[in-house]
């Protein structure tokens, strides 16, 4: 496992937040479009969550989330962030990290 720096881990945004919105993109079967409010803004995000969540299961869950990941152009859509797993070698399994106890979004993770 390579070792990074801490002064490289702060680089990391990483915040609470809060999924208020949920669609399945049109053109893949596994992707959703996922509107998540980390406080002062709402960043979107396109994962890869079909095969492990539902989309009534993702509305209003608490996650993990990495803000300051650069933008990419997934199927056609920006994705601006990204949710945090755990996921297994042979992605059978993915479970979205979510605080322990409930705090409001935005939250710096330290």
């Amino acid at each position: 496992m390579e070792k990074v720096a801490y002064s490289d881990f702060a680089k990391l945004e990483i915040r609470t937040g809060k999924i208020i919105e949920v669609v399945r993109h049109e053109n893949a079967d596994k992707l959703y479009i996922v509107q998540i409010d980390v406080g002062k803004k709402t960043l979107q995000t396109v994962t890869s969550l079909v095969p492990y969540y539902t989309e009534q299961q993702l509305m209003g869950k608490e996650v993990v989330v990495l803000c300051n990941l650069e933008k990419a152009k997934m199927r056609g859509e920006i994705s601006e962030c990204m949710l945090l797993c755990a996921e297994t070698d042979d992605e059978s399994e993915s479970v979205l990290l979510t605080p322990e106890r409930s705090m409001p979004a935005g939250i710096r993770i330290v």
